[in-house]
């Protein structure tokens, strides 16, 4: 806890991350937040921005490789701000002498069984630019398997400037957390077309 408190006042102290409800205000309702990713503190500042009470419901995710790569990263990650660790792509595993696939999301399906929210971002990559790339998949095959859990958009400002990727200490700049109104969802709509829809709306935000 007092880990969690200190990583708080660190990111407001250094980039602010300051909470924007532009359509609605903060809901306890179980809920999937999607945002732009542009920088490795990303992450804490959506988790930082939300209110407190959401804080506790809600699990960043986050890639094995980095936020798992060595044990202070680790312990910050788990102990700081509970994520889930991922792979960023499927892996075989061996199962009386017979491969079979692993799916990355596994673990996101997981906290969503268990009645908790999400933070992802669905480019995958960090880029260091003021609008999203494509988004992969992965959103649309957690909002598929969860009906019921809300989609929220995200807008991360100013962090591509604040922290881009290859600096470690981030540049003392303003940064906001815009969050925008749920998604809605269309029956039987293509994959295609709700991943542009989405990133359309994290778009908007900015």
């Amino acid at each position: 806890m007092l880990l969690s408190h200190f990583l708080i006042a660190l990111v407001r102290l250094l980039v602010g991350a300051s909470p924007r409800w532009m359509a609605a205000a903060p809901s306890n309702a179980q809920c999937i937040y999607f945002a732009n990713h542009t920088s490795h503190i990303d992450t804490l500042a959506l988790w930082s921005a939300l209110p407190e009470a959401l804080r506790k419901q809600t699990r960043p995710v986050a890639a094995k490789d980095y936020w798992g790569g060595d044990a202070l990263r680790r312990y910050i990650a788990m102990r700081g701000f509970n994520v889930v660790l991922i792979e960023r792509a499927k892996k075989a595993n061996s199962d009386d002498n017979a491969a079979r696939e692993v799916d990355p999301l596994q673990p996101l399906y997981d906290v969503l069984s268990a009645g908790q929210s999400l933070i992802i971002f669905p480019e995958g990559t960090r880029k260091a630019q003021a609008f999203p790339d494509p988004f992969k998949s992965g959103l649309y095959h957690l909002a598929q398997r969860f009906p019921h859990v809300e989609l929220v958009p995200v807008y991360l400002e100013n962090l591509h400037r604040a922290m881009p990727k290859g600096t470690f200490i981030p540049l003392p700049l303003n940064c906001t957390v815009r969050f925008g109104a749920p998604m809605m969802r269309i029956e039987a709509e293509p994959k295609a077309a709700f991943l542009e829809r989405a990133r359309q709306q994290v778009v908007d935000l900015a």
